[in-house]
C-alpha cells in the first residue's frame, strides 16, 4: 500500500511549528531592492526575481561559506529602524500566510550596528517589528506566536556581550540564545563563558553543531556547553551503523534532544545529496526527536510547505510523519511547558485530526 499524495493546499494549511529560521536570510526579495535602494547599497540586479535566481544560483552551489555570503546583501538592508522594522514584521506575515503557528527566528544584533543603532536598540526595534506583525497575523485570522533568539557570531568576541542581551530581554520576547557562523576551526567550547552564563540565569540555548563539522562539535555543543537543542546534526549519523546507535547517537535520541534540520539547506551546502537519502528520515524512524525548518526562506528559496511537501513527493513522508516533526518542534519550544501544550493541543492537532479525515486512503 502507498501512501496518498497530499495536495499543496493541504500541506499549506497545516499547523506548522519552525524553530530554526535566520531572520537575515528570510527577507523578501522586493524588500531587499527598495532597502537597498534607500540605503545606496549596490545589488547584484535590482530586479526581485533576478535576485531570486541569483540567491538560488549561491545557495546551490554546495559551498557553506558561499552561502553564508550571501547574507551581505540582506545584512546591508538591516542597519536601520526602518528596515529592521519592516523586515521583523513581513518575517512574521510570511510564516503566517505558510500556515506556522509557532516559530523561533534567530540574528546577530552585533551585525547590524553599521547604521550606528546601539545593541539593545537594535533588539528593541527587532521585537517591535515582531510584534507589529503577529497584531496583524492575528487580525487578519492567522495568529502566529514568534519567538526571539539572539546569535553570537563564533568567529568573533561578542558572544558574552550577545548572551546578556538575551538575558536583559528574556521577558520582552527573546526566548534563547544561539551561536552561529563558519563551524570549522572555530569550536562551540570557544564561548563557554556565554554557555555558562546562560545556564546560571536558565536561558536555553542552542547551538549550530553537526552541519560543517562533524560529531566531535556535537559532543562539545552538548557534553561540554550544555546545549538544549542542535542546530541541524545532520551528522550524527556518523555515530550510527546499521541502525545501532553509538554512545553521543544514544545520548541524543534518548535525552530527547532536539535535531533542528533543514533539508534544503543541507542540501545546498553539500552536508546532504537529496531529499530522499537526507537522514531526517532515517533519524525520524529511529525515534530522533526531529524538527523541520527552513533555515532560510529567501537565501534556500523555500517555505515550511515547501519542505514539507518535498518530503511527501520524494521521501515518502505521511500526514502522521509531519504531524510528528510538528509536535516534537513544539515538545522542545524555548517557551513554558503549559504554552507548548496549549500550542499543540489547540492548534497543531486539531489542524492535523481534519487534514486525516479529508486525506484519501488507499
Amino acid at each position: 500500500m502507498t501512501a496518498p499524495r497530499i495536495d499543496t493546499a493541504t500541506l499549506r494549511r497545516l499547523p506548522k511549528a519552525v524553530l530554526h529560521d535566520h531572520l537575515d536570510g528570510s527577507l523578501r526579495p522586493a524588500t531587499v531592492v527598495e532597502l537597498a535602494d534607500a540605503v545606496g547599497h549596490t545589488l547584484p540586479t535590482t530586479d526581485p526575481d533576478a535576485l531570486t535566481a541569483w540567491y538560488s544560483e549561491a545557495a546551490d552551489s554546495g559551498d557553506l561559506v558561499r552561502y553564508i555570503a550571501t547574507f551581505e546583501h540582506t545584512l546591508a538592508v538591516m542597519q536601520t529602524r526602518e528596515g529592521l522594522l519592516r523586515t521583523a514584521e513581513e518575517y512574521v506575515l510570511d510564516l503566517a500566510g505558510d500556515g506556522v503557528v509557532y516559530g523561533e527566528v534567530r540574528y546577530a544584533p552585533e551585525l547590524m550596528l553599521k547604521g550606528g543603532l546601539p545593541l539593545p536598540e537594535v533588539v528593541e526595534t527587532v521585537q517591535e517589528g515582531l510584534a507589529a506583525g503577529m497584531a496583524k497575523a492575528a487580525a487578519a485570522g492567522t495568529p502566529v506566536r514568534v519567538g526571539t533568539l539572539l546569535c553570537g557570531m563564533r568567529m568573533f568576541d561578542r558572544t558574552r556581550e550577545t548572551a546578556d542581551l538575551a538575558v536583559a530581554f528574556r521577558d520582552a520576547g527573546v526566548v534563547g540564545f544561539d551561536i552561529s557562523g563558519a563551524e570549522n576551526g572555530f569550536p562551540p567550547a570557544d564561548h563557554l563563558a556565554a554557555f555558562e552564563h546562560l545556564r546560571r540565569e536558565n536561558v536555553p540555548f542552542t547551538i549550530h553543531a553537526g552541519e560543517a563539522y562533524g560529531l566531535p562539535s556535537i559532543h562539545q555543543a552538548l557534553q561540554v556547553c550544555g546545549a538544549q537543542r542542535i542546530g541541524h546534526g545532520v551528522r550524527i549519523t556518523e555515530d550510527i551503523v546499521d541502525g545501532r546507535l553509538g554512545r553521543l547517537a544514544a545520548w541524543v535520541r534518548d535525552r530527547r534532544i532536539a535535531l533542528e534540520m533543514c533539508p534544503t539547506s543541507n542540501l545546498q551546502t553539500g552536508v546532504a545529496t537529496s531529499i530522499a537519502e537526507h537522514p531526517i528520515t532515517a533519524l525520524k524512524d529511529l525515534g530522533f526527536r526531529v524538527t523541520l525548518n527552513t533555515d532560510a526562506r529567501l537565501v534556500s528559496g523555500t517555505t515550511m510547505t515547501r519542505e514539507m511537501s518535498l518530503l511527501v513527493e520524494q521521501a515518502g513522508w505521511t500526514l502522521e510523519d509531519l504531524r510528528t516533526v510538528t509536535v516534537n518542534a513544539l515538545k522542545s519550544a524555548f517557551l513554558p511547558f503549559d504554552e507548548r501544550e496549549a500550542l499543540i493541543e489547540d492548534a497543531v492537532l486539531p489542524g492535523y485530526e481534519a487534514a486525516l479525515r479529508n486525506s484519501p486512503r488507499t
